[in-house]
């Protein structure tokens, strides 16, 4: 979206202002469809920090998380943060556990309130 939906920005501000992570949110973009839970920046920062820092081989990047926790610039959202959140192809959500996505703002097509159902079968 060259121009983002105002009400979708408004929707990532409140979330990052009232620091919840229980908003469902499902997006389009380029190639895939996206449904998960918005997290504030500082959340998602921290939990992937978490993981990254958990692996032997990727602990090193866990700090770059880490040291941009507390960065998260003022003003308007330009991404949405989603955990637990996965790719939906076909019938199947990928991956299974969920993931954690960055997704600029710019580029969602549509979107919907809500987590979009999918078989694991």
């Amino acid at each position: 979206m060259s121009n983002p939906d105002g009400l979708l920005v408004d929707i990532a501000a409140m979330v990052e202002s009232e620091h919840s992570n229980q908003m469902p949110l499902t997006v389009v973009v380029p190639g895939a469809v996206i449904t998960g839970r918005l997290a504030p920046q500082s959340l998602w920062h921290e939990r992937v920090a978490e993981v990254l820092a958990a692996s032997d081989h990727l602990k090193p990047f866990a700090a770059l998380f880490a040291e941009s926790e507390g960065t998260a610039r003022a003003g308007r959202p330009t991404h949405l943060h989603l955990h637990v959140a996965r790719i939906l192809q076909g019938s199947y959500g990928l991956p299974h556990t969920g993931g954690m996505y960055r997704i600029a703002i710019a580029d969602i097509s549509s979107w919907t309130v809500g987590d979009l159902s999918y078989s694991d079968q």
